[in-house]
């Protein structure tokens, strides 16, 4: 079988690779020139662990992975320590440590394990059509290509989405944006080998550990959408948001290199279950676009990857059946955790007040029994967990 990937991001090289190991020919088309990954790091969790242990990646991850021995929530602005409590009884409860990973370098670790010289950069999609026994590509450079099946991990404002839903869907805008980027580790900020998250006034801080003594951070601000943003201002930004907040929260934002900080608003599109149309399949955020408050985003892509890779094992001579085997395997787990991540955003970002407020109160009270059990139900689920 030939397959046509459509994204070079964490979803569509893991698939490449994914269908690759079964031995069918994959082409990887990506609209950017080179690699630049939208967002500084990004939480692997156990699942997302698993999945690129599968593809055969397990030295490599663990190698660029930070290591998260504890967890702790503080007081945005006294600086005292809520809760604080080990990681260990997660890690034994799932059977793998979860690794914080900078963006950039886990999407290069995935791009050369496909091959990198392999992808077809520069290769904007324009158009997608379907058949009963093939499905083409157009690009913008007038070019074409044709496959078995198309696999479109077009990222969330996925043009293929439209194609196989017949109509465009509406991004929500989540309620904040995110400030987010990498500094050294300094443990004025917060433990080298914890992840601290400072909470107060419906807004969270948070460093947690990435591979060469850094940490990667965010800062989450609610405000609506569309406010003006001009790049290379985010610590004259964040020092007026978050003036009062307690000395961590100060130094992070006097380390921070302002012309490297990213701001993304964040948005989700609510789930559907349609992912198939004839030859062409959606994957990651052009089927869940979801908000990163669980940090199941990519690690629900690389799921798909996993999951369609099964599928066509389990159906090697009928590409018809292994698209219908992967919907049917990934809509439900993933819809779920995109309403679980939006559940979570709410409370942290003040939606209901009292609801927030509540949980502050639950965090001074915390062993980690509550919060792991959560990370736990959003691990658990997948084609590998």
């Amino acid at each position: 079988m030939k397959a046509v990937i459509i994204g070079a991001g964490m979803g569509g090289t893991s698939a490449a690779i994914a269908l690759r190991q079964l031995g069918h020919e994959v082409e990887v088309y990506e609209q950017v020139t080179e690699n630049r990954p939208v967002g500084a790091a990004i939480s692997v969790w156990s699942n997302g662990v698993k999945c690129l242990n599968h593809l055969g990646l397990e030295a490599e991850t663990a190698a660029l992975g930070g290591i998260v021995d504890s967890m702790s929530y503080v007081d945005a602005f006294t600086g005292e320590t809520m809760c604080r409590f080990s990681m260990a009884p997660l890690i034994d409860e799932v059977g793998q440590r979860p690794y914080p990973i900078a963006r950039a370098e886990l999407q290069l670790m995935l791009m050369n394990a496909f091959g990198h010289d392999e992808i077809r950069f520069g290769k904007k999609m324009v158009a997608v059509h379907d058949g009963p026994e093939r499905a083409t590509v157009e690009f913008a450079d007038g070019t074409t290509a044709e496959g078995d099946v198309v696999i479109a991990a077009d990222g969330a404002k996925s043009l293929a989405r439209d194609h196989v839903l017949g109509h465009t869907v509406e991004r929500r805008y989540a309620g904040y944006v995110n400030f987010n980027g990498l500094v050294p580790i300094d443990e004025e900020i917060g433990p080298a080998t914890e992840w601290t998250t400072y909470v107060g006034d419906s807004r969270r801080v948070s460093v947690m550990p990435v591979a060469g003594d850094r940490f990667y951070f965010f800062f989450d601000v609610t405000m609506p959408e569309g406010v003006p943003f001009e790049r290379g201002t985010a610590r004259d930004v964040l020092a007026g948001e978050f003036a009062g907040w307690a000395p961590g929260v100060q130094k992070l934002i006097a380390t921070l290199d302002p012309t490297t900080t990213n701001r993304v608003e964040i948005l989700d599109i609510d789930p559907f279950h349609t992912w198939v149309k004839g030859r062409i399949a959606l994957l990651g955020d052009a089927a869940h676009n979801t908000t990163p408050d669980i940090g199941q985003g990519g690690c629900s892509a690389m799921e798909d990857a996993i999951a369609l890779q099964f599928a066509f094992r389990d159906h090697a001579a009928d590409p018809d059946a292994a698209l219908a085997a992967y919907e049917a395997s990934r809509t439900e787990r993933a819809a779920d955790l995109v309403l679980r991540a939006r559940k979570r955003c709410d409370v942290t970002h003040g939606k209901d007040p009292e609801a927030t407020a509540a949980w502050y109160k639950e965090l001074r009270s915390e062993d980690g029994t509550n919060v792991i059990r959560g990370i736990v139900g959003n691990i658990v689920g997948g084609p590998l967990t």
